[in-house]
């Protein structure tokens, strides 16, 4: 290798593609293709990067197999910032297996990580958590996760990459943000994600709107994929120790401000089927003027909601990751289709919340940060139900 190549590459490991670039931004070989590659996506150009890194692997072919896994990776890199969470696993297995091999454990570790990042950005949590021991914020362990990451920030003092460090910082300040709100007595507060943990673990009857479950004594129902019986079990959770009116109920479940008798009759039908459901937890009894809920076993009852709650909640969160996302990447990260994605967008973007650019397959979309909020922590995948 070259000098300018390797003072290139050392420019790139300190975090200076511009002095990588200036060694050697007008060369076509494979190393130098592979470097410009880097830089471009370490300035933010991933557009750029992606073909480069591609040329780069093309032009080392079969005979320089740890240069071709390398540029592999950085592509993988590439395909995660930019959201693109399509890219194949297998590729990324097949190179990391090749650099575990030539001994270039530092790259086979990386790799690693990146299987573990978009398993966990998809909410494959169990699969992540198998591939690498220590998911504790996205478990609700906040003691380990706060020990791992001070691990982690020594290591990036130590390496003096500031992008690393950067990624450190965030983590950390995700910790110390709120996370979720308590709602309950008629009042709310904003919690800390341990004081989320501590809550879950506590004795409380736990309405889980992050999550839409229903939580008490260590057993869980959920109801996400009932929406009209969350609705209903939240409304009378936030109403708890009272009751809650039908006309609000019938509003709650079934979005209609008038309440005639076939409304009534269905309010009839779906607490039934939600007496159904948490009849182990919790019983809902009728009132003179509507329904309330009454636990079985605890004293208190909470509804544990997300910081910013709206429609499309779950859209927004992850666009104000900072990163730009395709409507692909949404869909897959949570399991719906992407024409349920594309509605969410454009009701979001109509309201001024998020915004495109490109066109067709490269059409991305971003929002700003939800200032204050940590928003993506309790999701998109709930947490164990037993």
């Amino acid at each position: 290798m070259d000098s300018l190549i390797t003072a290139a590459a050392r420019a790139l490991a300190a975090g200076d593609p511009l002095g990588a670039l200036k060694r050697i931004a007008l060369r076509d070989d494979a190393p130098a293709l592979a470097l410009r590659g880097i830089a471009m996506a370490q300035l933010g150009d991933l557009a750029r990067a992606k073909p480069l890194l591609r040329r780069a692997a093309r032009a080392f072919g079969p005979r320089e197999p740890v240069a071709r896994a390398r540029c592999v990776l950085a592509e993988a890199d590439v395909a995660l910032a930019s959201r693109d969470l399509g890219w194949s696993a297998r590729a990324l297995e097949a190179a990391r297996a090749t650099l575990e091999e030539h001994g270039d454990r530092v790259n086979a570790a990386y790799a690693r990580y990146l299987e573990v990042r978009r398993l966990l950005l998809i909410g494959r949590v169990d699969d992540a958590e198998r591939a690498l021991a220590g998911i504790a914020m996205r478990r609700l362990r906040t003691k380990p996760a706060r020990a791992a990451l001070a691990r982690a920030e020594r290591a990036a003092r130590e390496a003096g990459i500031p992008a690393l460090t950067a990624e450190v910082d965030s983590a950390q300040r995700a910790l110390s943000t709120p996370a979720a709100r308590l709602i309950a007595g008629g009042a709310e507060r904003l919690l800390l994600l341990e004081e989320v943990e501590a809550l879950l673990a506590s004795k409380a009857f736990v309405v889980d709107a992050c999550h839409h479950v229903v939580r008490d004594a260590g057993k869980a129902v959920s109801l996400a994929r009932r929406p009209v019986l969350f609705a209903l079990a939240r409304a009378l959770g936030e109403a708890w120790p009272g009751d809650v009116p039908r006309d609000t109920l019938v509003a709650r479940a079934f979005g209609s401000a008038l309440t005639d008798e076939s409304y009534r009759a269905r309010l009839r039908v779906e607490v039934g089927r939600l007496r159904a459901v948490l009849r182990t937890l919790a019983a809902v009894s009728a009132t003179k003027r509507g329904f309330a809920l009454a636990p079985r076993r605890a004293r208190e009852v909470v509804v544990l909601a997300r910081p910013v709650d709206e429609e499309h909640a779950a859209v927004l969160a992850f666009l104000t990751d900072g990163e730009s996302w395709s409507t692909s990447a949404l869909a897959l990260a949570l399991a719906t289709s992407q024409r349920t994605v594309q509605r969410a967008l454009d009701s979001l973007a109509a309201a001024g919340k998020v915004q495109s650019f490109g066109r067709g397959r490269a059409r991305r979309w971003t929002a700003p940060p939800v200032l204050g909020f940590t928003t993506t922590l309790l999701l998109p995948v709930p947490l164990p139900v037993h």
